[in-house]
């Protein structure tokens, strides 16, 4: 076969090209790595994976109360009308603090033997100066002079019971009694108004005054939760008004009888209010925690990814080897999360900055 010139140098240049093809270096693929950057690895937080005692939590609803040793009742001691309230339902008031009057026959009864009391005395003292001084003129006896010392005695005895009796009761002149607080509280019952009329047999109180510096958590604990629950164990407490504070305490008295209405067992748990936010009557959602006989690997749920109906992990190893794990969650208690598999003891996880790494590693 024969070429003409042509041919032949185009198919030189051909070859050509071929060979320079040929002999030009391949460039390398560079394969990228996730690395975490300084300003990253400043604020994350890690923690270790460790084995704890179980825990479980039982939830019951019930409501806030009063400390019963820290609430007075307030009784009127006479009957009457009513002058003035001088104090509101939720008012804070002092011990000492006047919270109603009610002018009475009964204490206008009082005033007579008060001044009756004053009288006896008076003539008692006469009667002990005018024996005096007959005995000491030889006119009668030592024993009449003991007698009228003795009806004196007797006088200022009485006199002192009635003085006593205004002071117990506060009354005062005018036929006055005056309803004054026992305690330093709030006011959290008030059965009194300006110009009632009160009967002197009347077995109601008229005023409820609490402090509410220390209340109690009242949990009604169902049939089948008896057993789980012991005295002394963990309890929060949360209320519809602040949705999110955390009130702790514990379990310190079990009430070992069944309400027949609610077929429930009731618990308290004592709270320490010293910010007044808990209020008697508030409905409450009362957590019990309590340990089982069994360890398990536990981690802070914050570490926890929830993604694709699966809980997922940070691995971390050094700034360089950050891995995906999936794990199965046994049971979350508080802000502990129990691991039923894919963690090791020791091993470290992400807790701040997780969900960043885990979007960047699994885009």
């Amino acid at each position: 076969m024969k070429w003409n010139f042509w041919q032949l140098s185009c198919w030189l240049l051909m070859m050509g090209q071929i060979a320079c093809t040929a002999n030009k270096p391949k460039t390398e693929e560079v394969k990228q790595t996730f690395v975490l950057s300084d300003t990253m690895l400043a604020t994350t937080t890690v923690a270790t994976a460790s084995n704890e005692q179980l825990k479980n939590e039982l939830t019951f609803f019930g409501k806030i109360t009063a400390d019963n040793n820290k609430l007075i009742e307030v009784f009127p001691v006479v009957g009457g009308s009513v002058i003035k309230t001088y104090v509101e339902l939720g008012d804070y008031v002092q011990k000492g603090q006047l919270l109603a009057t009610i002018r009475s026959t009964e204490v206008a009864g009082f005033e007579k033997e008060m001044q009756d009391a004053k009288n006896d005395v008076l003539i008692a003292k006469n009667n002990v100066k005018v024996a005096q001084e007959l005995f000491e003129g030889k006119l009668n006896a030592e024993r009449d002079v003991l007698e009228a010392k003795s009806q004196l005695e007797k006088a200022q005895s009485q006199l002192f019971r009635i003085k006593e009796t205004y002071k117990i009761y506060n009354l005062k002149d005018g036929s006055i009694y005056q309803v004054v607080s026992p305690i330093s509280g709030f006011v959290i019952q008030k059965n009194i108004n300006q110009d009632m009329q009160l009967r002197s047999d009347r077995t109601n109180n008229i005023f409820d005054i609490a402090q509410i510096d220390d209340v109690w958590a009242i949990a009604n604990v169902n049939e089948s939760d008896i057993d789980q629950v012991k005295l002394g164990v963990d309890a929060y407490v949360t209320t519809l008004s602040y949705g999110d504070s955390v009130f702790r305490g514990k379990v310190d008295k079990i009430f070992n009888i069944i309400d027949p209405d609610t077929k429930a067992m009731k618990v308290r748990v004592k709270l320490t209010n010293s910010s007044f936010l808990l209020k008697p009557e508030m409905r409450a959602s009362i957590k019990i925690s309590y340990q089982e006989n069994k360890k398990m690997l536990a981690i802070p749920a914050s570490a926890v990814i929830f993604d694709k109906s699966k809980n997922f992990v940070m691995l971390f190893k050094d700034r360089f080897n950050i891995e995906t794990r999936q794990i199965e969650v046994y049971r979350q208690v508080g802000n502990t999360v129990y691991i039923a598999a894919g963690l090791k003891e020791n091993e470290k996880v992400i807790t701040h900055n997780q969900l960043l790494i885990y979007d960047a590693l699994n885009d």
